[in-house]
């Protein structure tokens, strides 16, 4: 940030740094090797008297001194020129701590060209040691160059105690020079065997042929046993986050680490084989091929090397982008443009904000990403994001997956950043797509006649909105299965909840009795639903219609699993289909009472959000096939799974399969997060730092101008509370969730998720209470202090979990068996909810019973089921204080 940068969109990214540092190496490193081979070749011919072996190692004297004074000296150059260009920060610091280690180096290097000139130019005319000699101090001052060159390396990934004393000797011995060192070493003799089998192949005397290439194949087989063992030393000598890292951490390093093991055996295989006797037609394209072989055993190690570096160029001292890790903090505060010294657009306004991002782009992005290039292409990585999604990536990139540097800036920065990739790199128009309103759909309420009525029948569902994903064919996180509640009162002075000797079914209205035909789900069951997780999951058939279970414990009927989904028969889309529920008498058959109850559904989670793709139908909802496939792309590219060719195969996977979650009676695979900690945590760490609600209608169907809304009861829409007074922002939904699993010893994973995230409604983590998902949740007494109206309505009922799953609101009963919701209305959609379907959808049983929409037995309404004044508080506290919830 404190230098020019060199736009090199196409070819940048460091595309020219590991073209020639790659080439450079491969030869360097023969420089070294080929040293040794020479003298001790030349050696063996003396040794045997030979002429034959002598001429060769002329010969292989010329090819050694062109290729590696030559290509070698010109490649070196190249490597300072992109390195001082393309990083410059990273540059100034290893000239700065090792200029007299630099200068040492090119002594030895001005000393290696003496004498390998020396070396070729007097061979066959010096004095036999003399000559010897000479090819001696070749090879060591070759090795000596090793030496210096391999501990400013090494430096770059382990810079050990020179982070905290600044000792230019730690800097040099740092943990991984001596076993770096040795590990070189042997790759150079290897090398030298490979380069061997090139020369050797043009040898014309057949049986001299093949009498040198097994000459240089034992160069090349017997260092590779201590390659292998001093490359364990390498490894283990590597700090514990850059070891992590090149065994898997970053998933682009695993095909490298791969390529290192296959190539290892294929080159000792491959050095066996080309022993055999053949001719040399043969021989020489097989050597070349080999030798190429070994330029990408080189080029794997080295960009497993560089990589596990990430995402810093100097391993905790500076990120690969240039910046200085101490900086990081400052430039949070007051911004990367404020601080940057070569930039035109210190302050962002509308009018230059894509500047802007562009200048930030350069600054953070262009050291290893390129546009159109062939090295870390930026533009397929985020073509599937908007500008809201873009955001939310910048916002989390380095935090979960920390082999690139976290954005650093302010929000204002993030975002114009995000606005060029969007705007200018996809020519993408920033607009909000409008959605069409939803259509209002008449409906009629159910008749009762507080004279002449005997029961009163309440139903309800028992979540407020059931969600599905339905994208089946991929994945499932929430199965068709909505729940159903119902409770027969006998009406008296002194009511009675009926539980024998009745019957009470369901049956869906008109037009939605065919969810088959608009999901997936049922032709991937056997796939989904291998095991049973729930018997609450799934229809034991697709009939819309069956029967209430009676559940003694509640006193309650209950219906699960009732496939319900958001499409109607007729293509139209209506989130809140009825139900009509009916009572008869088990005996006679005679109908006791009826009712209705919305089934509220929705597939708006806005997965596409981040994940690309439309939705699905209508432009309105539903997970579509590209947004359902990359959450498997990513999911396999993070944890290594092999999601996406099961789907591909025809198997799709529940997510509850591997995370257990308490929704769906899912045990999970007890080494893995719980499904909401999983999902909420990870996301927590992208979608940061926004106001109010908006985070959670990003995924959730809560969106202000979506179709379904899951929170239309009285606390939204009359006391206008949004998520966050009884979940909390996202941040300290997910801390709340992680910490349960962090107590259950998950402190791994869960750690992992929790470094980045800080709570927002109380100081600190320790005051975050732990809880379980589904059972544990915000209690309504925390605000309904004695059932009373709170005191105001900025009280906030998170942080506060019940006890036992019996006291959540959807479970919970007065002390007569009469269950919360019966009279107050779904989780959500309590009593008087706004419906974008139709006003009073939601309030068809207040409606029924009592002619408003208002809580069961608001406004002193005892006589829907008591048949007369009551002067007596039989449900709970305050019940006759005329209770009424006013609506806008």
């Amino acid at each position: 940030m404190n230098y020019p940068v060199w736009e090199l969109y196409t070819l940048g990214g460091g595309f020219w740094i590991a073209i020639i540092a790659v080439l450079h190496v491969f030869v360097a490193h023969f420089a070294i090797g080929g040293g040794l081979f020479l003298v001790l070749t030349e050696k063996k011919g003396y040794r045997e008297n030979s002429q034959q072996i002598l001429d060769y190692t002329k010969k292989h004297a010329k090819f050694f001194m062109l290729l590696t004074l030559v290509f070698g000296a010109v490649s070196g150059v190249g490597i300072w020129f992109a390195i001082s260009l393309i990083s410059p920060a990273a540059t100034s610091r290893l000239i700065h701590t090792f200029v007299y280690f630099w200068a040492i180096e090119w002594v030895f290097f001005m000393a290696e060209i003496v004498a390998i000139f020396v070396y070729f130019y007097t061979f066959g005319k010096m004095e036999r040691k003399k000559h010897l000699l000479v090819g001696w101090l070749y090879f060591i001052f070759a090795w000596l160059s090793l030496f210096m060159i391999n501990g400013i390396i090494a430096f770059m990934l382990s810079p050990g105690a020179w982070l905290e004393t600044g000792n230019v000797w730690h800097a040099f011995f740092n943990p991984t020079f001596w076993p770096a060192l040795f590990f070189r070493t042997f790759i150079a003799l290897m090398l030298a065997g490979l380069y061997g089998f090139v020369t050797s192949s043009w040898i014309k005397d057949p049986d001299f042929r093949e009498t040198m290439i097994r000459y240089c194949a034992k160069w090349l087989l017997l260092p590779f046993v201590f390659l292998i063992l001093s490359g364990l030393w390498y490894l283990s000598a590597v700090p514990e986050g850059a070891k992590a890292m090149i065994l898997g951490r970053s998933p682009e390093i695993v095909p490298f680490f791969r390529a290192f093991i296959w190539l290892s055996v294929i080159i000792v295989l491959g050095g066996l084989l080309y022993s055999i006797r053949m001719p040399g037609s043969i021989k020489r394209p097989v050597a070349f091929v080999l030798l190429f072989i070994g330029l990408l055993y080189m080029g794997s190690f080295e960009w497993m090397r560089e990589a596990g570096r990430r995402p810093f160029v100097i391993y905790e001292h500076m990120y690969s982008n240039s910046i200085p890790v101490e900086m990081e903090e400052q430039i949070n505060e007051q911004g990367l443009l404020t601080l940057a010294r070569w930039v035109e657009n210190r302050e962002i306004t509308e009018a230059n904000m894509n500047a802007a991002g562009r200048e930030i782009f350069n600054l953070q992005c262009i050291s290893c990403h390129s546009l159109d290039g062939p090295l870390n292409d930026i533009r397929p990585i985020t073509a599937k994001y908007g500008l809201y999604g873009m955001d939310a990536a910048l916002n989390g990139i380095g935090k979960i997956y920390d082999y690139m540097p976290r954005f650093m800036g302010t929000r204002q920065e993030r975002l114009a950043l995000a606005r060029f990739i969007v705007e200018d790199i996809h020519a993408r128009a920033i607009s909000t797509p409008e959605v069409p309103r939803p259509a209002v759909i008449d409906f009629e309420i159910p008749p009762f006649d507080p004279e002449t009525d005997e029961y009163v029948l309440l139903a309800w569902n028992n979540l407020g909105l059931k969600c599905i994903t339905d994208c089946d064919d991929y994945w499932s996180m929430l199965p068709p299965g909505n729940t159903l509640y119902a409770q027969l009162v006998r009406r008296d002075a002194f009511p009675e909840i009926v539980l024998d000797d009745v019957v009470i079914t369901y049956r869906v209205e008109q037009g939605f009795e065919n969810p088959a035909d608009h999901v997936s789900f049922w032709d991937n069951s056997r796939s989904l639903m291998g095991r049973e997780i729930s018997r609450n999951v799934g229809p034991t058939g697709l009939g819309m219609e069956g029967r209430f279970t009676l559940n003694d414990d509640l006193m309650t009927f209950v219906a699960g699993g009732i496939p319900v989904v958001p499409y109607a028969d007729d293509g139209s889309i209506n989130p809140y289909p009825f139900f009509y529920v009916e009572a008869w008498d088990q005996n006679t058959g005679e109908l006791l009472a009826w009712t209705k109850a919305v089934a509220p559904v929705s597939a708006e989670m806005g997965c596409n959000t981040c994940h690309g793709g439309e939705w699905r139908v209508q432009g309105t909802m539903g997970i579509a096939a590209e947004t359902a496939s990359d959450v498997l792309k990513l999911h396999d590219k993070r944890n290594r799974t092999e999601l996406m060719a099961g789907a591909e195969a025809g198997q799709p996977v529940l997510c509850q399969s591997c995370h257990a979650d308490p929704l769906l009676n899912a045990e999970g695979d007890p080494e893995l997060l719980n499904l909401p900690a999983a999902i909420h945590g990870f996301h927590a760490n992208y979608l940061t730092d926004r106001e109010g609600p908006e985070t959670c209608n990003t995924c959730h169907p809560s969106h202000p101008d979506g179709y379904t809304d899951c929170k239309r009861g009285v606390h939204a829409t009359t006391v206008k509370l949004d998520c966050t007074y009884c979940h909390g922002t996202l941040e300290d939904h997910a801390l709340t969730l992680l910490k349960g699993e962090y107590e259950q010893g998950k402190t791994e994973r869960a750690g992992k998720l929790m470094r980045h995230i800080e709570p927002r409604l109380v100081a600190s983590l320790d005051e975050i209470n732990p809880r379980t998902p589904w059972n544990q949740q915000p209690d309504c007494l925390t605000c309904h202090r004695d059932f009373e109206q709170p005191e105001s309505h900025d009280v906030r009922a998170f942080n506060v979990w019940n006890e036992q799953v019996g006291e959540l609101y959807r479970l919970r009963a007065d002390d007569v068996g009469l269950m919360c919701q019966s009279c107050h209305g779904a989780t959500h959609a309590e009593y008087p909810a706004v419906n974008k379907f139709g006003l009073d959808r939601d309030n068809v049983q207040p409606l029924q019973y009592q002619n408003e929409p208002y809580a069961i037995g608001a406004n002193n309404n005892c006589a829907v089921c008591h048949i007369q004044e009551m002067d007596f508080e039989g449900h709970h506290p305050g019940i006759l204080e005329g209770t009424r919830n006013k609506r806008d």
